[in-house]
C-alpha cells in the first residue's frame, strides 16, 4: 500500500497561522480572489459546504415556523436614515450608488449592509391586526460592508448569509424568539459543524446598532483567537416606532409590535477551517463535508478492482452517503494526499489483495486510524456509524481545546500574559461599566466577547476598577 504523502505546499499552522489559513483556502479550492478586493469567488467545494449549512439551518427555520422571502439589494438613503442608531452603526461601511445610467440620483441608494429598514418598511404596510402576527421571515442573500482589511470568509466586503426578521404582539414572545434562534445557531455548530461555543449577551458597547439586546455565539480557533459566529438581536419597539409598525390588538387598541433579527454567515466556513484543520489541510466534520467518503482503488487496472470500488460506491449512495470513486490516473499516494488536503472524512482503499479477502481498508481523516472492514451488505451502516464516531471525536477534541483555553482571572495585570501565552478567553467579574472594557482593549488588544448577566458572586470585584462586580464577562482577541 502506498503511504500518505504530506502536502508540503501548505504552511505549518504553528509557523504562520495566517498563511496556513490562506494556503488551505486556496489549495483546497474553497475560493479564489476576484478583481475587486474583498469580493471573493466561492468555488464549488467551498460553496457546497455553505449549501450543507444552508440546508441544515433552513430546515430548522421552517420547523420553527419561519418563511423565506427576498428583499431588494438597494435601500434608499432616506429610508436608512429613519433609525438613527442603526444608520450610525453602518454608515462607515456602506457602499453607495449615486448614479443610475447617465443620471445622478436625487436619493442615493445604499447597497444592502443588512435589511432591518427594508423589513420594517414592509411590515408597516402589511401588519394591521393582531391576527397578522407573528410574522417570521428569513432571507438568504449577500450583503456589502466596505471593509478596509479583508480575509476569505472571515471578513469580506461582500459575504453570504441568512438574516431573520420577525415581528410579534408581545415582548415575551419576541424575547423567546431571540433566544430560540440563538439556540438554533448553537445546534448548527454542535450537531453539524462539531464546534463547541461560548454563548452569552453582548455588552452595550458591542451590541448590534439599534438593538436593545444582542446574544452571540463565539467559537475558539486553533490559534487562540475567537470568532463571532452568529448573533440574535432583540429590538424591542425601537424600529417599530421609527417606522410606525402598529397593529390593532384584541382590546381594540393600537399598539407597536416587538421585533427581532438574527443572522449567521459564511464566517462559519472560516470557523470550520480554523477549528478543525491541520498541517495537511482541511479536516471536515462528516455532516458538512461535500464528499463524505472517497474510494481509492489500488492497482485499478487489475481485474475486478474498479468494479468493486464502484459497487461499494453505489451501495453507499443508496444510503444517502456523499461518496465518489477517485479513478483518475494519479498515483494512490497522490490521491491519499489530495483527499487529506480536502478534508474528506473517510477514505476507503481497495486493491487486488483486499479483493481476494473480501475486505477493504477504511481510514479516518481526523486521526489517521485505519481499520479493515468486510465488504458486505452491512458496510454502509458501518460507514454511517463511523462518521457519527468521527463527528463526536472532533467535537470532543475541539471542546477539550476550548476548556483548556478558558482562564479565570481576577488580576488585571495578568491579562496580557494569559492572552500572550495561553490565548483563548479570560473569564472575569465585571462591574458593567464600559470604561473597563475600553481599558482591557487599550492595554491588551482584547475585546469583550459576551457576558453572563447578574452571575457575579457576592464578593466579586471588577479587576479593572475594583468596584463591586455584577456580571461575569469573557475577554479575548478576536478575528
Amino acid at each position: 500500500m502506498a503511504k500518505n504523502i504530506k502536502n508540503d505546499a501548505i504552511t505549518s499552522r504553528d509557523d504562520d497561522f495566517a498563511q496556513w489559513y490562506t494556503d488551505v483556502c486556496r489549495k483546497a479550492e474553497l475560493m479564489d480572489y476576484s478583481s475587486v478586493k474583498g469580493f471573493i469567488i466561492y468555488r464549488p467545494y467551498g460553496y457546497a459546504m455553505w449549501e450543507q449549512i444552508q440546508q441544515f439551518m433552513d430546515r430548522r427555520f421552517k420547523e420553527t415556523g419561519h418563511e423565506n422571502v427576498y428583499m431588494p439589494m438597494l435601500i434608499p438613503e432616506s429610508l436608512l436614515q429613519k433609525e438613527k442608531d442603526h444608520v450610525e452603526g453602518f454608515a462607515p461601511e456602506c457602499a453607495v450608488v449615486t448614479r443610475g445610467g447617465q443620471n445622478e440620483l436625487e436619493d442615493p441608494l445604499i447597497v444592502r449592509p443588512t435589511s432591518e429598514t427594508l423589513f420594517s418598511e414592509h411590515y408597516a404596510k402589511i401588519v394591521k391586526s393582531y391576527r397578522d402576527l407573528p410574522k417570521k421571515y428569513n432571507q438568504w442573500c449577500s450583503v456589502v460592508r466596505w471593509e478596509k482589511t479583508t480575509r476569505p470568509f472571515l471578513r469580506g466586503s461582500e459575504f453570504l448569509w441568512q438574516e431573520g426578521h420577525t415581528v410579534h404582539a408581545t415582548e415575551e414572545e419576541a424575547r423567546a424568539e431571540t433566544l430560540q434562534m440563538r439556540d438554533v445557531y448553537v445546534e448548527t455548530c454542535k450537531d453539524l459543524l462539531a464546534i463547541p461555543l461560548i454563548t452569552g449577551r453582548k455588552t452595550e458597547r458591542e451590541k448590534f446598532a439599534g438593538a436593545e439586546e444582542t446574544y452571540t455565539i463565539e467559537a475558539l480557533m486553533h490559534d487562540g483567537k475567537v470568532l463571532q459566529s452568529g448573533t440574535s438581536h432583540y429590538f424591542g419597539q425601537g424600529f417599530a416606532k421609527a417606522f410606525g409598525i402598529q397593529f390593532l390588538d384584541k382590546d381594540n387598541k393600537q399598539k407597536y409590535i416587538y421585533q427581532t433579527s438574527w443572522g449567521a454567515s459564511t464566517r462559519l466556513l472560516g470557523a470550520i477551517i480554523m477549528v478543525h484543520g491541520d498541517d495537511n489541510g482541511l479536516v471536515l466534520p462528516p455532516r458538512v463535508a461535500p464528499t463524505q467518503v472517497v474510494i481509492v482503488p489500488i492497482q485499478q487496472q487489475k481485474p475486478g478492482v474498479l468494479d468493486q470500488a464502484n459497487e461499494i460506491c453505489e451501495s453507499l449512495k443508496a444510503k444517502g452517503i456523499r461518496v465518489k470513486v477517485d479513478d483518475s490516473d494519479k498515483s494512490p499516494g497522490w490521491k491519499f494526499s489530495e483527499a487529506e488536503m480536502r478534508g474528506i472524512p473517510v477514505r476507503i482503499e481497495i486493491g487486488p489483495r483486499d479483493l481476494e479477502k473480501g475486505v477493504c481498508v477504511v481510514a479516518k481523516r481526523n486521526d489517521g486510524v485505519k481499520d479493515t472492514m468486510t465488504i458486505d451488505e452491512a458496510l454502509p451502516e458501518k460507514i454511517i456509524a463511523l462518521m457519527d464516531q468521527i463527528h463526536n471525536e472532533m467535537y470532543a477534541k475541539a471542546e477539550a481545546h476550548l476548556k483548556a483555553h478558558i482562564t479565570e482571572s481576577t488580576n488585571f495585570d495578568e491579562f496580557g500574559k494569559i492572552l500572550d501565552t495561553v490565548g483563548g478567553y479570560i473569564k472575569t467579574p465585571w462591574c458593567g461599566d464600559d470604561a473597563c472594557e475600553v481599558k482591557v482593549k487599550e492595554a491588551y488588544q482584547a475585546t469583550s466577547r459576551c457576558y453572563e448577566p447578574n452571575e457575579a458572586k457576592e464578593d466579586d470585584v471588577c479587576p479593572c476598577c475594583g468596584k463591586k462586580a455584577k456580571h461575569i464577562i469573557y475577554y479575548a482577541r478576536a478575528y
